[in-house]
């Protein structure tokens, strides 16, 4: 079976920096976008950044200019580099990814999250 798997959450000060990972692994043939999304406390989910599988790049508002999303294609993972970290982005951190296994079966993959705690 494919699975995603988040890791590097920790808690961290203001003004400080933290990389997120995630890596798919499985029968998987390729991979499409991957993004991450979080959810903080009392709010619904949202979209903190995406990239395509040529290195195309998006980002929410909030995070633009502090959060930067890259991908190692040959190991079939996506990272989060967030600096400049504001009380703000305290959230559980969720990886997704469009996924293609090797039995041509397309799908939507969620990691199981990684919780991020901004704090002085």
């Amino acid at each position: 079976q494919v699975q995603l798997v988040e890791s590097g959450g920790d808690l961290v000060q203001p003004g400080g920096s933290l990389r997120l990972s995630c890596a798919a692994s499985g029968s998987i043939s390729s991979i499409q976008d991957m993004g991450w999304y979080r959810q903080g406390p009392g709010k619904q989910r949202e979209l903190v950044a995406v990239i395509t599988s040529g290195g195309r790049t998006s980002y929410a508002d909030s995070v633009k200019g502090r959060f930067t999303i890259s991908r190692d294609n040959a190991q079939n993972t996506v990272y989060l580099q967030m600096n400049n970290m504001k009380p703000e982005d305290t959230a559980v951190y969720y990886c997704k990814a469009q996924v293609t296994t090797r039995s041509n079966y397309a799908f939507e993959l969620w990691g199981q999250g990684t919780q991020v705690t901004v704090s002085s």
